[in-house]
């Protein structure tokens, strides 16, 4: 349901209301996509009715607004510390509400014709090193609160790393799935768009996962989720990532060693051995290969790092 703004009439509000109700269903965003584009418009609503002393903003204010104070709106947020992802965001969801408007036969709001968005810069996934994550399996099982639950988190990690799933898709397996990939030695794993694809299930990762539920003090039904939390229940994406976190502080890990960095390392150690783009492409499940490109970039990054440090023509004459 959207919250009112106090600063936008009933009218305004509704519209933003159906918006927020097309691109939830139309587009299918996600529930935290639609609270982030709700949120970045309710705050350029407040700058304006604040900038322009308005009482309560309506739908010809927000047509009406001048790049100027678009402009103003986009400075004061950078102020507050907004990268230019998060502006970027922003001005992609006002763009949506404007196209919104214009379909239901309002005039386009030309302040957003007349600016443009934020470049961003192009950050390339960091992998883990190996040891790093042999390192991060081994403290799960160390510092576990219960024996039962390190297993789990070194098993999950072991997942991770040796198959290059998303956290999603691990979470969604169930122990009927791992029974089925044990015979079939490999993972029939439900991607983006419920797209399928099978991944190569090693002896090792069948091993850490059977320890894991042996050593379950919960029922192991076909149907049960795979990974449980404290209380019985399916483990959640935020308590793997708070997982992690405390592996990586411990660790003294950089804060860019997440579940997904695992993700990023399988790919680029793939590729570091002689992996092929295609394979590596249908093993992570990316429907563009452009998407899985990136990590050619990523080895020759690491590749001109390592020049620049070893190679006696990189280093500057003392």
């Amino acid at each position: 349901m959207t919250e009112a703004s106090p600063h936008v009439d009933t009218k305004l509000t509704a519209l933003v209301a159906d918006w927020l109700e097309d691109i939830r269903h139309r587009r299918r965003l996600s529930e935290h996509s639609c609270n982030a584009y709700q949120r970045d418009l309710f705050q350029l609503f407040a700058f304006l009715a604040s900038q322009n002393e308005i009482e309560r903003l309506s739908v010809t204010d927000f047509t009406d607004m001048h790049v100027r104070d678009l402009r103003a709106f986009m400075s004061s947020r950078r102020s507050d510390g907004a990268q230019n992802r998060s502006l970027a965001r922003g001005l992609s969801g006002l763009r949506s509400f404007d196209r919104f408007l214009r379909q239901a036969d309002y005039p386009a709001t030309q302040a957003l014709e007349n600016i443009q968005s934020p470049k961003l810069a192009h950050n390339l996934p960091r992998p883990v090193e190996a040891q790093s994550v042999f390192d991060m399996i081994s403290l799960a099982i160390e510092s576990a609160r219960k024996p039962w639950e390190g297993l789990r988190d070194a098993a999950l990690l072991t997942l991770l790393y040796g198959c290059g799933l998303r956290i999603s898709e691990a979470l969604q397996l169930s122990v009927g799935d791992f029974e089925i990939t044990k015979q079939r030695k490999t993972l029939r794993v439900i991607g983006k768009g419920s797209k399928p694809r099978d991944v190569p299930f090693l002896d090792m990762i069948v091993g850490t996962i059977d320890t894991y539920l042996a050593a379950l003090p919960y029922n192991t039904n076909a149907e049960d989720p795979l990974f449980r939390a404290s209380r019985g229940g399916a483990l959640s994406a935020r308590q793997a990532q708070l997982t992690m976190l405390h592996l990586r502080r411990s660790l003294n890990l950089p804060e860019s060693v997440t579940p997904h960095a695992l993700r990023h390392s399988f790919a680029s150690h793939l590729l570091n051995a002689g992996g092929d783009l295609r394979t590596i492409q249908d093993l992570l499940g990316h429907a563009q290969l452009s998407s899985t490109q990136i990590y050619t970039e990523l080895d020759g990054a690491h590749l001109q790092k390592v020049y620049a440090a070893a190679h006696p023509r990189a280093r500057k004459l003392d």
